[in-house]
């Protein structure tokens, strides 16, 4: 958009947050990563108000239970099977990147030990019309967290290393994987990519 600074025609261009993560941000991994932690924010938001709210938002827990069923494990798998080891390969030992991913699967983990119990919450919640029990706010507020921490770490540490050390090749191969994790058709590769 004419005048305005760059960034601000991105922010224009992102998602609310509130939507899975448009497809077509695929071509470009890393902006396609940033825009999905976008949406985990925005999940965690949620989460949080179903923790603290008084009254049970059916709407809002069937989106949270869409979002855990449907999106997170693959934005897991992206990390875990891809990002991550094309970082390891690609860091030097002064990165510290075997560290911060260690750091980060850290809270991944704990958000998928955490995350059949805020399932069956919810689902107990939407079958019986009750509300959470203090336990399961509890266990939300914990889930919410851990993804947090994951996202804060992967936004401040990863992706700015991942945008400084993978080559145009790596981009590619994770694109290809994250849209074939997605069910989406391969893109041809450009044959002089490094």
């Amino acid at each position: 958009m004419k005048g305005q600074h760059p960034h601000q025609a991105h922010q224009v261009r992102r998602g609310n947050g509130l939507s899975p993560t448009d497809p077509s941000l695929l071509a470009t991994p890393l902006e396609f990563l940033c825009e999905d932690h976008m949406r985990e924010r925005q999940v965690c938001s949620v989460i949080d108000s179903l923790a603290t709210s008084m009254s049970f938002d059916p709407s809002a827990a069937r989106n949270v239970l869409r979002f855990v069923n449907e999106e997170l494990n693959v934005h897991m798998q992206d990390d875990a099977a891809d990002l991550f080891p094309l970082l390891a390969r690609r860091c030097t030992a002064e990165d510290g990147i075997a560290r911060a991913i260690a750091r980060i699967c850290t809270d991944l983990d704990e958000a998928t030990r955490l995350l059949p119990g805020l399932r069956a919450a919810l689902a107990r919640c939407l079958d019986t019309g009750s509300g959470l029990a203090t336990d399961d706010r509890q266990l939300l507020t914990q889930f919410a967290g851990h993804v947090r921490r994951h996202l804060a770490a992967e936004n401040a540490i990863l992706l700015p290393i991942a945008r400084a050390r993978l080559t145009r090749r790596d981009l590619q191969h994770l694109s290809s994987q994250m849209r074939t994790r997605r069910g989406l058709p391969p893109v041809a590769e450009a044959p002089d990519a490094d």
